[in-house]
């Protein structure tokens, strides 16, 4: 059970990151591209950034600007997003899943030229750090070109984000979509507490009300979970699978206890004659070996905790179980310890294997003194 759900919190806080990373908590953008994603711009001021950040649970907006295009060498092309960004953005997760290069100091008010790619990109073009690359950007019936250096290469195991997505300076995104210096995709929000995810979201939704930039546009938000809803919704099918698993080793822990208890009964069942013979009632033979059920099962779950922390512990500092981060997203099992979730299953196994053993103990009341001092 420790095990289990170590594996399943583990995962689906590791994905959970991985998302946020690229993608924020919460997402403010243009209301025509969360209702058609056709890409339209907004202007977010000092002003509206003051007030968000008075919201409490807000840690932290950045800026940032899309522009889709084709990287091509000789011999093979692909299309990809540019995301750029800022010096303000914050480069935490990049940096975690850094492989190759340094990360430059990307700008909003000039362009480096310089490039952020994944592994995968990096794999299919034949490209590594230092190399040129040109890219093609299709818009308004217009080529442009720009000429790219390779500074760094990450690898996220996520194939939505490492099949397309690579990063450059502000600047460069905003001067190709043709739009002005105070424009940008749309801004991202990180929150302090993301259990105050959604109540966070109403606030700047309220914020939000009525609210145009100076170009007339629209402000919408939406949360993580709205921005990729079919990746939340895979990961809270894991909890099912959680709830499954832990039936099934409480129904086998309960009826392995059934079975022992009612053997113990049939060993000792000269020894409850002579108890019965000298007075014992049958509530006090019950209690005795209901007692002594829990003395077996407390010796169990220490065990257990010993043994299942042990693996995680493990596990978390070896990681000697891999995955394969095509279908997992992750290259080792990720494990979290939760020490309340381990006291309450110890708790809850505890109870629910004394509770089911009740009904058996009331053997011991159609047991005669007699019959069973004559027991052999």
């Amino acid at each position: 059970m420790i095990v289990t759900v170590s594996v399943i919190l583990g995962f689906k806080h590791t994905i959970r990151d991985k998302v946020v990373g690229f993608g924020s908590h919460i997402q403010l953008t243009n209301f025509v591209t969360q209702q058609t994603a056709v890409p339209a711009p907004i202007a977010i001021n000092d002003t509206l950034r003051r007030q968000l950040r008075t919201i409490q649970n807000i840690k932290k907006v950045e800026c940032y600007t899309m522009a889709q295009g084709i990287l091509k060498t000789d011999s093979d092309f692909l299309g990809v997003a540019f995301k750029g960004i800022g010096e303000d953005y914050d480069l935490t997760f990049v940096r975690q899943n850094l492989q190759e290069g340094t990360i430059p100091s990307f700008s909003n008010t000039k362009s480096s030229n310089q490039l952020v790619i994944s592994r995968k990109m990096a794999d299919k073009l034949h490209l590594k750090i230092g190399d040129k690359i040109y890219a093609y950007f299709i818009a308004y019936d217009d080529v442009r070109a720009r000429r790219f250096t390779v500074c760094a290469i990450y690898q996220s195991n996520m194939k939505q984000f490492d099949d397309v997505l690579c990063l450059t300076d502000q600047r460069t995104t905003r001067r190709l979509n043709g739009w002005e210096d105070d424009q940008c995709s749309g801004a991202e929000i990180l929150v302090h507490d993301f259990e105050q995810i959604e109540e966070t979201n109403l606030e700047v939704a309220q914020l939000l009300k009525n609210h145009s930039d100076k170009y007339g546009e629209t402000l919408a938000s939406q949360t993580i979970f709205e921005a990729y809803p079919q990746i939340f919704s895979w990961l809270s099918l894991l909890d099912i699978n959680v709830w499954i698993i832990l039936t099934l080793m409480i129904c086998v822990a309960g009826f392995t206890m059934v079975s022992g208890l009612l053997i113990i009964i049939l060993e000792r069942t000269q020894m409850i004659g002579i108890l019965k013979a000298l007075g014992a009632a049958n509530i006090t033979v019950r209690h005795t070996f209901l007692w002594f059920a829990a003395f077996i099962i407390s010796q169990g779950l220490l065990l257990g905790d010993v043994v299942g922390i042990g693996l995680v512990v493990l596990q978390q500092q070896t990681g000697f179980v891999h995955l394969d981060p095509a279908s997992y997203y992750v290259e080792t099992a990720p494990m979290e310890l939760n020490i309340l979730i381990i006291v309450l299953l110890n708790v809850a196994t505890l109870l629910i294997s004394v509770f089911v053993l009740i009904a058996p103990s009331y053997l011991v009341s159609h047991i005669h003194p007699v019959k069973a001092i004559q027991f052999d």
